[in-house]
């Protein structure tokens, strides 16, 4: 156990050391396609070519191949919004912004991180401030991360009506009072999955041990086993191999 606590103490203790302004990606994009996509932005920052900075009218006319060549291809696609990216040109973020609210679809996800640079380099620019880069599988909102949790019942016991009910209310009570959001909770037979934003530098392990004892005040229906992650959401086929597997201890992917 006291491994596993180590664990969200260093997670926590991260972000308690950071000193700058925090930009946290609010997309959920897979963790390999964003290191792919820095991969490639670094690549053509070091191929310079165009040079650095864009002018408007340079930033305007790939602005125009993205969205007037239908013939592009993925992959054109991707190097005209990392060119925007790396532009260092406010006129590049603007159109960015505006490609972001009806992306290609092949390349949406590649478009929001090009967004995100863009924002950072830019700021990085004009402001003196150190800028810090934050993203998981499951994105964010402002400076808050946005957590998957499983939690288990007692002894793998359906739950009842009322505990059903018990934990509607204080899931619903008690997050919001430590600032978090609760986007979607899902009480199932044995199980419940929560989706939730939480601030960055919040105890993670100790608001989610405390909603647990709160419930179980109601008679211990809750197990404190719970597999918390910030990479991706569960599947249906994953939390049916966690409900049957063996063990006490809290995971954290």
């Amino acid at each position: 156990m006291k491994e596993e606590g180590d664990i969200f103490k260093k997670f926590r203790n991260s972000f308690e050391r950071i000193d700058g302004h925090l930009h946290i990606l609010e997309q959920r994009i897979p963790v390999e396609l964003q290191m792919e996509y820095f991969k490639h932005s670094e690549e053509k920052r070091k191929e310079n070519q165009p040079p650095r900075p864009l002018t408007d009218q340079e930033c305007q006319d790939v602005f125009a191949l993205l969205i007037d060549n239908k013939e592009s291809g993925r992959e054109e696609k991707r190097d005209q919004l990392t060119l925007l990216a790396t532009s260092k040109n406010v006129k590049a973020y603007k159109l960015l912004q505006e490609y972001v609210q009806n992306p290609d679809k092949e390349v949406t996800d590649w478009a929001f991180m090009a967004l995100m640079e863009c924002r950072i380099s830019l700021e990085s620019e004009l402001s003196e401030e150190k800028q810090v880069y934050i993203s998981t599988g499951l994105g964010g909102k402002g400076e808050k991360l946005r957590f998957y949790v499983l939690m288990l019942s007692a002894d793998r016991k359906p739950f009842v009506d009322y505990q059903r009910k018990v934990i509607e209310r204080e899931f619903a009570y008690y997050l919001p009072k430590a600032d978090c959001e609760i986007e979607r909770l899902t009480i199932g037979e044995q199980y419940v999955e929560l989706v939730f934003l939480i601030p960055v530098r919040a105890d993670i392990k100790g608001t989610l041990d405390k909603v647990i004892i709160e419930c179980n005040q109601y008679g211990n229906f809750l197990s404190d086993i719970f597999t918390i992650t910030n990479v991706k959401e569960l599947t249906h086929e994953e939390i049916e191999e966690i409900i049957h597997k063996n063990g006490d201890g809290k995971t954290s992917d």
